[in-house]
C-alpha cells in the first residue's frame, strides 16, 4: 500500500463548527481591543476585518494563484489603524482568543485515534496539509491530543498558499521528499483534497462529513466514504 498517509484536518479528523458572524464575538472582540487602547464599534470592526483579509488576498493573487493570508496581518493592521503599537505574542493571544469565541464546539471524529496509532505501529509516515491559520491549528492539534502522530505538519497560513493549488502539495512532497505514487490524501473537500491531488498525481480518499462543501463535480477520489463514518477509512487504506 502507501508510504505516506496526507490528512486534511478541519472535516476529516476534527469535527469543528464556528461562527464568525455572531454578535457576541464582535462584541467581546471590541472590548478586548478597547482594553488595549484600539477603539472600535462593532460593526467597524467587523467590516475592516473581512475587508482587509480580502485586501491582502487581491494582492497576493498577483503572485500565487490560490494564496492564503496569514490574519496575523489582519489583527495587527487593525490595532496600528488605532495608533497602538503591539507584539506577535499579543497578535497570537488575540487570534486564539477570537477562534475560542467563535467555536462551539471542536472534537475528534470517532476512530480517528486509532488509524493514527495503526498508521505508527506500521511504520508509516504521517503528514496534515490544511488550509488553515496557525494560530488557529497548532493550537487545537495539540489541545485534541494528536500533533505526537506526524511526522510533518504543513499550514497555508504559513505557506502563502493553500489546496486545491500545486504549489502547496508540491511543498509537501518536496519539504519531505515524498513521491506522488507512493502517498494518499484523505480529505473532506471535493475540490481542495481531491482534485488538488489528483492535479500532482497521488491517490485520494473523499470522506464526506457534515461540513463538507457541496460537490461540485465528478468524485476523482480512488476511495469514496460517503455516510462520513471515518471507522471505514482503515480498512481502505491499511489493507
Amino acid at each position: 500500500m502507501y508510504k505516506n498517509y496526507i490528512f486534511d484536518v478541519y472535516g476529516t479528523l476534527v469535527d469543528i463548527r464556528t461562527n464568525e458572524g455572531k454578535t457576541y464575538l464582535w462584541d467581546k472582540m471590541v472590548e478586548m481591543f478597547g482594553f488595549y487602547g484600539a477603539s472600535y464599534e462593532r460593526k467597524e470592526l467587523k467590516e475592516k476585518y473581512f475587508r482587509y483579509i480580502s485586501e491582502i488576498e487581491a494582492e497576493m493573487k498577483k503572485e500565487e494563484e490560490h494564496p492564503e493570508p496569514d490574519l496575523a496581518k489582519v489583527f495587527r493592521r487593525l490595532f496600528e489603524e488605532k495608533g497602538v503599537t503591539v507584539n506577535d505574542e499579543m497578535i497570537g493571544f488575540f487570534m486564539r482568543m477570537f477562534r475560542s469565541i467563535s467555536t462551539k464546539f471542536i472534537r475528534l471524529y470517532d476512530g480517528v485515534i486509532e488509524l493514527l496509532e495503526e498508521l505508527k505501529k506500521k511504520g508509516k509516515k504521517v503528514y496534515i496539509l490544511s488550509n488553515a491559520q496557525t494560530e488557529f491549528t497548532r493550537p487545537e492539534i495539540s489541545y485534541l491530543g494528536i500533533e505526537k502522530y506526524f511526522d510533518g505538519i504543513l499550514i497555508s497560513s504559513e505557506e502563502k498558499c493553500k489546496k486545491p493549488g500545486k504549489n502547496f502539495y508540491n511543498t509537501i512532497m518536496e519539504r519531505y521528499h515524498l513521491a506522488a505514487k507512493d502517498s494518499i490524501m484523505i480529505g473532506n473537500d471535493s475540490v481542495s483534497d481531491i482534485e488538488g491531488a489528483y492535479n500532482v498525481g497521488m491517490d485520494s480518499l473523499y470522506i464526506h462529513t457534515e461540513i463538507s462543501p457541496e460537490c461540485v463535480s465528478d468524485l476523482k477520489s480512488t476511495y469514496t466514504v460517503m455516510d462520513g463514518d471515518f471507522r471505514k477509512i482503515m480498512p481502505l487504506i491499511l489493507k
